[in-house]
Parts: structure tokens; sequence; C-alpha cells
């Protein structure tokens, strides 16, 4: 089994490399979460030669697209279910681009831009691929124009479609593109509070210079939808609270003028030092080890074992033996269900393992 559960539940007394045996074998625990997909018959059957790939697309005026994903993902189901089902998405989909399916573990042989020769899971690899989905979207030089990590909405992946077929990010960033586009909502105006924010002033060079702890930065904005998701659906897990307690958590609105002092000891506003750590999707959830380098961030939907995963990959230093984020989680979910507790990769915080399945 490939696909973890993006995270189980986690005591902080279990994050020392899972050192503590039980003395006796009890049942498996159950892995809940996991869905098949079938994927779209319009999606290029390609022989993953991709300067012949590349060629084709641009002849036909369209742009060449790499869908990493892998067996059991919920959030690639989610993009085929909820996305490629909408008419106008796929349509637009189908007129602008070729996607090419890759599963990110696959051993089939794969040609790069560069003339390179990989397999599917060395090239997942080389293009530091850590979430499935992973879309990457290519220029006609076989530059990327964008890249998507992880599940998105329909209404906001329909913009990410519009970004690229228009050739957007030849005129305009993709954050700026987002944000004159995406339509109000009804979301709350004011940013969502929580105890373990951390007050300004906000100097992350003094928290390198402690080197106790790693930090956790959320960006994020007013009238965000999926940021009212977070705060109400995600983050009041009582297992993910005390992982969260464990590092420095601070806010920022990523469009403020709020003063912060980077790692590095550089004063800027909040807003340009999401520019400069091109933050594009609110919210984000960037994550750094003791010593001021981000290790991992979050940019898109994803449920509780998940947010839990990212941060205990960071706060029990696994980065440091296993740069694979993926890898990681399929020992660490395999390890807890070795002790009989179940693993579920699909639930929100008011929801029972098992409870509510894809």
């Amino acid at each position: 089994m490939r696909y973890p559960a993006f995270s189980v539940p986690l005591l902080a007394s279990t994050l020392i490399l899972f050192s503590l045996e039980p003395f006796a074998s009890p049942k498996k625990g159950e892995f809940f979460g996991g869905i098949e997909t079938d994927y779209p018959t319009w999606f290029k059957d390609s022989f993953l030669d991709f300067p012949e790939d590349l060629t084709e697309a641009t002849s036909e005026g369209k742009r060449l697209v790499i869908f990493f994903h892998q067996d059991g993902c919920p959030y690639c189901n989610a993009v085929v279910q909820r996305n490629f089902s909408q008419k106008e998405i796929t349509e637009k989909a189908q007129k602008n681009f070729d996607l090419i399916a890759i599963n990110m573990w696959g051993d089939r042989p794969v040609t790069h831009f560069d003339g390179q020769q990989y397999t599917e899971k060395t090239f997942a690899e080389k293009l530091r691929v850590q979430f499935t989905p992973t879309i990457i979207f290519f220029d006609e030089q076989g530059n990327v124009a964008l890249r998507i990590n992880g599940y998105r909405s329909p209404q906001r992946f329909s913009l990410d479609l519009d970004y690229v077929a228009q050739r957007k990010e030849k005129e305009i960033s993709y954050r700026d593109f987002i944000q004159a586009n995406l339509p109000a909502s009804k979301a709350s105006k004011t940013l969502n509070t929580e105890p373990f924010f951390s007050k300004p002033p906000f100097d992350f060079s003094a928290k390198v210079k402690e080197n106790k702890r790693p930090f956790a930065v959320f960006f994020e904005q007013k009238d965000c939808p999926n940021c009212d998701f977070l705060h109400q659906k995600i983050l009041p897990d009582t297992e993910l609270l005390d992982i969260i307690r464990q590092f420095d958590v601070v806010q920022l609105d990523m469009w403020s003028k709020t003063p912060v002092i980077t790692p590095e000891g550089e004063k800027m506003t909040a807003r340009e030092w999401a520019k400069k750590l091109n933050v594009e999707y609110a919210p984000s959830i960037l994550v750094f080890n003791p010593q001021g380098k981000e290790i991992i961030r979050t940019e898109a939907f994803f449920k509780v074992f998940h947010t839990q995963g990212i941060l205990s990959y960071v706060l029990s230093e696994a980065y440091k033996k296993q740069p694979s984020f993926q890898r990681y989680l399929t020992d660490y979910a395999d390890h807890f269900r070795e002790q009989g507790r179940d693993v579920d990769i699909w639930r929100y915080a008011d929801e029972k393992v098992g409870e509510n399945q894809p």
C-alpha cells in the first residue's frame, strides 16, 4: 500500500522514532479513506517522451500538463469526480491542454525535456513531488507555467486553467490574477484567531537565534472560505492541537503591511515576504525547522491527518533521514496500524475514524 493516512493520530511521546513497542502484537488497525480512481479517457495516452509530447501540444495550440497521482489517493479522486465532472471545466481542459497522468511510484520509462531518462518515480523525485495530486503546467519551452500541489476546489481550479490557457503568466503574477478574479464570497471579513497564534512583533530571526522550537507560519487572508474551513473543520482536532502546541505559530495576512523580520534578518512587510516566498494560495502553512529553513508547506485543501503529518514530519525531524514525505507517511501509517490503531485519511475534526468515507 503506497497511499498512507496522510497522517495518523499522534501522541507527543510517539514522535521520537516510534521507540516503544508493545509487549503483545494487537490486531492490525484498519485503513480508511483510500479510493481508487478511473482517469478520464480523454487524458493523453503518452509514451512519456515529453519533448515529443510538448511539440505535439504546441503544434495544436495547447499546453502540456503532467498529472502526478498515486493509487488510492482520495484527493486525486476529488479532482476527477468533483472538478472534471463539471462540463465547463472538462471542455476548457480538453480544448487547451494535453493532460498526461503519471503514477509517482510507477516504473514506466520517462524522457525529460532535456533528454534525460527516468522512471515515473525517479521523475517525480526529480520534480520534488511531495503530494498527490501534483499538477504541473508547462509552457512552450518546457518551463513551468503553474504548479498545483494538492486539491483545488472546482471554482479555483477553473481559474487555474484560465491563467495558463490564456498565457497570463507572461502578464501578471498568479497571486495577483487570483485576487483580481476570484469572486466575492460569504466568508468571514476578518482573520480567524486561535489561542496558539503568537503576538507581534514577528521577529523570526530571533526564533532562529533561540534555536529551540520549529515554527509554522499561517499565511491567510480575509474573505477566504478555505481559511474559515481550516479553522472550523481541521484545527479543532485535539491530537492536531497537541502537535501545534509544540511549534511557535504565527498567523499573517498575506496582503498586509504587518512588519516582519525574516529568518535571515530582513525587515519587510508580510505582503512582501509572502511574495518572496511565492505564497500564492490562502491558507498556506509554511513549516520551518528551528534553524529557519522551510522544510515543507501546505497550499491546498487537506483534511486533519494530512495536516498532522506535515507538522509531525518536521517536529520529529524525520525529514533529515527521509526526504520523501509520502514515503515517511507510508511508514508512519503502517507503524500505527501495527499497534492496532485505525488510520483514516478522510476525516474532519468533528468526525470519528471510519465515519465518513469517500
